[in-house]
């Protein structure tokens, strides 16, 4: 991994999310960040001298938003949906379409930017497989890479244990928060804190890692400060 000595200035979506307000309070605290955008259809609630905000309702629609997005070196898409109770083309709309539209205008406003997206354990980057929800990642995965952005990284969290203290925390830690240590040791490789998430996505910005697809293992050594990072 090859540092290159920059200031992050990032934008952030998906804040209002458990994933996204997590790298977000992460972002925030990180003497690598200078500042943090966040772009979202809903105040996420945050004030701190680094961020600033901009809510805007359509993401299929940023022409009236396209200057804010302008001066930015990194993108940190934490925006998604379940898929649950959802058919193929309503999720293709929300996952697929909303992503690349997104990506596509900040690259276009942007030069040398490095894109971080969150997609999934599981993901299928055959675009083939049996699982709806597997193959439309891994489309989105896979055009990402085609954009003109200076980097890509498409990252995969499995079972992700909340930061304390945050408000967005999904219900279900509240009553399954204990099975994550039981998880944890029988499978340490599908399980990683949201802090490591955080890190591993400050730390592909601000650096260049070989590795364009991240599974758990990857992000868990990404999370690491610099100077231990594997060559």
């Amino acid at each position: 991994m090859t540092e290159q000595p920059q200031k992050l200035r990032i934008i952030l979506t998906g804040a209002t999310g458990m994933v996204g307000e997590g790298v977000l309070h992460e972002c925030l605290q990180h003497s690598d960040v200078a500042s943090v955008l966040v772009v979202g259809r809903r105040s996420c609630g945050v004030r701190h001298v680094k961020l600033k905000e901009v809510v805007h309702k359509d993401f299929f629609d940023l022409a009236s938003i396209r200057d804010e997005l302008q001066g930015y070196n990194s993108c940190l898409f934490c925006l998604g949906v379940s898929s649950i109770g959802m058919k193929e083309p309503e999720f293709h709309r929300l996952t697929y379409e909303l992503t690349l539209n997104f990506a596509k205008a900040v690259a276009s406003v942007n030069n040398n930017m490095t894109f971080c997206y969150i997609s999934g354990a599981g993901t299928d980057s055959t675009e083939k497989g049996k699982r709806m929800w597997a193959r439309v990642k891994g489309k989105t995965e896979n055009d990402l890479l085609k954009l003109a952005f200076k980097q890509v990284y498409n990252f995969r969290p499995g079972i992700i244990t909340p930061t304390p203290g945050l408000k967005n925390t999904l219900a279900m830690y509240k009553y399954l928060g204990w099975l994550i240590p039981v998880i944890r040791l029988i499978a340490p490789k599908y399980v990683l804190s949201l802090k490591q998430l955080g890190h591993a996505m400050i730390n592909v910005c601000s650096a260049t890692y070989s590795k364009r697809v991240l599974e758990v293992k990857d992000i868990t050594e990404l999370s690491k400060a610099k100077h231990e990072f594997t060559p």
